[in-house]
């Protein structure tokens, strides 16, 4: 093989390395600096040398099949090796500088992309009045649902202390650390985060106020998220520490309350929708769950009432003098349980029952939203002065 041909087949191998995506960054492995070495023989054996972030990469035995299999479909090739390194300190922090930047701002604190004012990312607070009404099996199905329609999803579990997202989205991986970066999993095509992650075994977590809060903020600003079309974050039933944070740390997020058809829990859940008003962030609906379960010969059986959605969406309309509306009622479902416990969305599993279609619907009406700044707080004090 002439030197010329030799040059060619290596750029041409380059470019089939550019389409190899890393299975955590989900970034061409060319552009973050992950191909150490190409090296071809006369013969038409290729030697590749491929940078790690770290030693203990997770993802490693799947990075060098994505990139034998994109080499061995370059035409000239014969053999194909593939052998791996671990990035140095330096190609590290480079590596996190070109992802993220410095991290911090002027003052040293972490920088939460969400709350920039250039992010055009939607982020929908899951809320509600109380535990037990399916807030967690909301959100992971809008998650998987919105990723499935091609949206850039993550999901932040904000549930310290009654985490179950790892779980309902099948996800048993951990972390993994580059600096002072935290790549989530990956799930259904879902980022995923949790303290889950972090502990062992189902490990209780006994955590103040304030740690509550640092916890949250590490995980907007230290996790990698990559460029989301929709963050949302499962948070703890209640008006408590998490949803104040919440306010602070990412004003602009938005509020989507979950309920039950039941009337005791509907006033319960308008506490949960109301802490917009002291926080001016926007509601932008109310699901209701467990609503109704259908028996065998096709009539529905209102196991838990039924019209709380609908008093939740009135009452709140009324309180923040815009329309919240009821955006769906989910049915009683044991396939929905079944899901959950397995691992697999039922808008993956099991799209065509009820649940799933409603479920679905409701991800479709969020996702068509765009950012624009209509419904959003501009600070502005509207109370006329005398000069």
């Amino acid at each position: 093989m002439s030197a010329t041909a030799n040059d060619d087949l290596i750029a041409t191998i380059r470019a089939a390395l550019a389409k190899v995506i890393d299975p955590e960054l989900r970034r061409p492995i060319t552009d973050l600096g992950m191909v150490k070495s190409i090296d071809v023989s006369p013969r038409g054996d290729v030697h590749v040398e491929i940078y790690l972030t770290i030693a203990s990469c997770p993802k490693k035995s799947e990075i060098s099949e994505r990139v034998t299999q994109a080499v061995a479909d370059v035409p000239g090739t014969a053999a194909v090796q593939v052998t791996l390194d671990v990035m140095s300190d330096e190609q590290r922090t480079e590596l996190r500088k070109r992802l993220r930047g410095t991290g911090s701002d002027p003052n040293g604190e972490p920088v939460i992309p969400f709350a920039q004012p250039s992010s055009l990312t939607r982020v929908y607070a899951v809320a509600s009045g109380k535990g037990g009404v399916g807030k967690s099996t909301v959100t992971v199905n809008l998650a998987a649902a919105m990723a499935a329609r091609g949206l850039s999803v993550g999901v932040l579990d904000a549930d310290i202390y009654g985490h179950s997202i790892p779980r309902m989205m099948g996800s048993t991986d951990r972390p993994t650390q580059v600096e002072s970066m935290i790549l989530p999993p990956i799930a259904h095509e879902v980022r995923v985060i949790s303290i889950a992650q972090f502990t062992k075994s189902n490990t209780a977590v006994v955590w103040r106020g304030p740690m509550l809060h640092r916890a949250l903020q590490q995980f907007l600003a230290d996790v990698y998220w990559g460029d989301l079309d929709v963050l949302l974050l499962d948070l703890p039933p209640g008006t408590g520490d998490i949803a104040i944070s919440v306010a602070q740390l990412i004003p602009n997020a938005e509020i989507l309350v979950v309920t039950t058809p039941q009337l005791a829990a509907a006033e319960v859940a308008e506490r949960a929708g109301s802490i917009a008003l002291q926080t001016r962030q926007r509601i932008v609906g109310v699901v209701e769950n467990m609503s109704g379960l259908t028996l065998p010969d096709g009539t529905r059986l209102q196991v838990f009432g039924e019209g709380g959605g609908q008093q939740v969406a009135d009452q709140l309309s009324r309180a923040v003098g815009a329309d919240v509306p009821l955006l769906g009622q989910i049915p009683l479902d044991p396939a929905l349980v079944a899901a959950g416990d397995a691992g697999v969305p039922i808008v993956l599993s099991t799209p065509d029952s009820r649940a799933g279609k409603e479920l679905l619907g409701i991800a479709d009406n969020l996702s068509a939203r765009r950012r624009g700044l209509a419904g959003m707080s501009l600070g502005l004090d509207t109370t006329r002065r005398e000069p």
